[in-house]
């Protein structure tokens, strides 16, 4: 595969092999949220957005899995700084246990980082905001579960922790109790106690004159507040901040919508977090590690996060934030491998490092500009709202099924996307999406607009 000349081909979606593939999986899986019958053929070509399903179909990836393929399909730069790994077994350490190493030198003179290595590259992308430790996971919600935890034994018993309107921080237990994005999620499951939620306000030219999600309430004429303010007011509220052991905000929400808060929204919980002396979590799942044209979407934002919640694009669970936060006794953080994955910390590790090498940060913000541009072409009269941070992406139609039909016939073309929210499509090309790339895929999906119209 060439990806300067690769284009989509599709010459049936499901194939028959496609199929059989599906219909083996399922034998044995548990229902889960699988999207579509893609069944990628990863001994086929596939380079950047582009590969090759089972029946040799081309297809353009513009999900890049959810963000967790930041570099799209066999990145030659990564594949060749994986080939140096020989490989061992086990691959995977108990890793609040023992330690791993890759021979006599420390890690940052390694061709091959493993976790100590990650976790140094972390604590540099995050000393802006004066975090120096680091806990490794497997996932994106254990990341979350571990920061509520630190957060609540930091706290003296704090007993209340603060969420928003639209959020969504994970499926495990304590995650679940965090989420207000869709109901499915959280009914029938047990739910930690004391969570509160505020609107969250995805206005981006909100002011608190002109407020209408509600998160900034008042008669007209008079001084309008937020309602979190009102919450924590020690004289009118019923949320003593003393007892408020977290505040835990996407920067960007993701599953409630590709939601963009505003600046007047960002301004004010940064505000009340540094009078308060709220303890912030940054939930950076999704929008951390470049995919908004910065390190960190709370880079865009007076947001000083306390914890920064990474995944995906980081191939493993990582809290971060400052020593004295974590607990100082042995055993009150513990992981079963503790992301003791060599694999997976090399790929993380790796993959800042081409992110840094490769200018990827100003490619995001250029490309995502040049796809939000190209939509201008979308018919207005289906599409509400083209909308973006780098390669954060997101296309807002006048209903669910107008993007469910968007989304099949995109498909249908060879592009891959996902919805989100109630009427969003979520595009997330690979970090090194090229400007021919992005004009091939703003295309498709402006054909799919028309089939759909």
């Amino acid at each position: 595969m060439n990806r300067d000349t690769a284009e989509p081909q599709v010459d049936g979606f499901p194939g028959t092999r496609a199929k059989e593939w599906v219909d083996y999986h399922q034998s044995t899986a548990a229902l889960s949220t699988y999207v579509y019958d893609f069944v990628w053929d990863r001994t086929a070509p596939a380079e950047g957005p582009f590969c090759t399903d089972v029946d040799g179909n081309v297809l353009m990836d513009f999900t890049s899995h959810v963000a967790a393929a930041p570099l799209g399909y066999n990145n030659p730069t990564l594949m060749e700084r994986l080939r140096e790994f020989d490989l061992v077994d086990p691959l995977k350490v108990a890793g609040q246990d023992f330690y791993v190493a890759g021979g006599h030198h420390l890690p940052e003179s390694q061709d091959v980082p493993g976790p100590a290595g990650l976790m140094d590259r972390l604590t540099r992308l995050t000393e802006h905001y004066g975090m120096d430790t680091v806990f490794l996971s497997n996932s994106g919600a254990e990341a979350v579960e571990n920061a509520i935890k630190v957060s609540y034994d930091v706290s003296g018993g704090a007993k209340h922790g603060v969420t928003f309107e639209g959020a969504f921080h994970g499926r495990t237990l304590g995650a679940l109790s965090l989420n207000r994005s869709k109901e499915k999620y959280r009914r029938h499951f047990p739910e930690v106690a004391g969570i509160v939620d505020v609107p969250y306000c995805d206005d981006r030219t909100c002011t608190p004159e002109t407020c209408s999600c509600g998160f900034f309430f008042g008669a007209a004429g008079d001084e309008r507040e937020s309602r979190l303010r009102r919450k924590l007011d020690p004289d009118r509220g019923h949320l003593p901040p003393e007892e408020v052991a977290y505040l835990v905000v996407e920067p960007v929400q993701g599953e409630g919508g590709y939601r963009f808060p505003s600046g007047a929204f960002t301004d004010e919980v940064a505000a009340l977090a540094d009078e308060h002396d709220l303890t912030v979590i940054a939930d950076e799942i999704q929008t951390g590690l470049g995919r908004t044209g910065e390190w960190w979407a709370s880079d865009h934002s007076a947001l000083e996060p306390d914890l920064i919640c990474s995944a995906k694009a980081l191939r493993v669970g990582a809290t971060v934030g400052r020593e004295e936060l974590f607990p100082d006794e042995e055993g009150r953080l513990s992981s079963t491998w503790g992301a003791g994955d060599l694999i997976a910390a090399a790929q993380g590790a790796l993959t800042i490092d081409i992110i840094k090498e490769e200018g990827l940060l100003a490619n995001a913000t250029a490309r995502g500009r040049q796809f939000v541009e190209r939509l201008e072409d979308a018919d207005r009269a289906v599409v509400e709202d083209v909308r973006g941070l780098g390669l954060l992406l997101a296309v807002e139609f006048d209903t669910k099924d107008r993007r469910d039909a968007v989304q099949e016939a995109a498909l249908a073309r060879g592009l891959l996307t996902l919805g989100c929210g109630h009427e969003t499509l979520r595009v997330l090309p690979p970090l090194d999406v090229t400007a021919r790339e992005v004009d091939l895929g703003a295309d498709l999906l402006v054909r799919a607009i028309d089939d759909a119209a």
